[in-house]
């Protein structure tokens, strides 16, 4: 594990605003599934973790600086990524969803022709966009989406009505709403977009790294504790 193993820590950086991957409660302490995942992974190998927000449309070349040992908050495989991270095996699939307000009256993608639609920066949602104009880029206003720098700040917008749509992940959106007093007043509409599936960020090369996580993560599956953590998040 290298330097972690002899400094017995790993600092892992996150968007501390990504309900209900990482993200700080009214005490200002992290909580979130991959806050969870991280810490119960590294626990077997008595490595304590340190969690470090950064700028998420910057997280790659936070790493590459060494600012951070680790992206490990809801990382979408990309080939983009592929190309410029070593990335763990796989543990949790997403989907991109739409949360539009009901008194909008939008039902379906058709209905977002020529409506103002956000995303977050840097998000694979904005690149879903981009790669897939046919869904959402060729329809909306301007042909391009209204970036945020944190979902939080893009409901806000919805909330106001200075957006109609939000292009946001299903796993952020469900527990987001779920926890709002107005939850009633959301519809989610399909976008279309291909499912994604989330891994741990590492530096390029570093396989070892990667090793380690594949497996400390394989006996929590093993060992029935990546099934208490999926229940306490997401109740299943």
């Amino acid at each position: 594990m290298g330097n972690y193993s002899k400094n017995k820590k790993v600092v892992i950086g996150l968007d501390d605003s990504f309900v209900p991957m990482g993200f700080r409660e009214k005490n200002g302490q992290l909580a979130g599934y991959d806050i969870d995942l991280a810490r119960a992974v590294f626990r077997q190998y008595g490595i304590k973790v340190n969690f470090q927000t950064i700028d998420w449309s910057m997280n790659i070349t936070e790493l590459r600086n060494q600012t951070i040992d680790l992206i490990w908050n809801g990382l979408t495989i990309t080939d983009e990524r592929q190309k410029a991270l070593t990335l763990s095996e796989p543990y949790l699939t997403n989907q991109q969803i739409i949360v539009v307000k009901k008194s909008s009256g939008i039902t379906k993608l058709a209905d977002l022709k020529n409506k103002s639609v956000g995303a977050q920066s840097g998000s694979s949602g904005a690149q879903d966009i981009d790669d897939h104009p046919q869904i959402l880029k060729n329809r909306i206003k301007n042909h391009d989406p209204i970036l945020y720098d944190s979902f939080n700040n893009a409901f806000i917008d919805l909330n106001a009505n200075r957006i109609q749509g939000l292009l946001i992940d299903s796993v952020y959106a469900n527990y987001y709403i779920k926890h709002m007093s107005n939850s009633s007043d959301y519809r989610i509409i399909k976008s279309n977009m291909p499912s994604e599936q989330f891994a741990v960020g590492i530096k390029k090369g570093n396989t070892e790294v990667k090793q380690k996580i594949d497996q400390g993560i394989n006996q929590l599956r093993a060992n029935g504790e990546l099934k208490r953590i999926n229940q306490k998040w997401f109740g299943k």
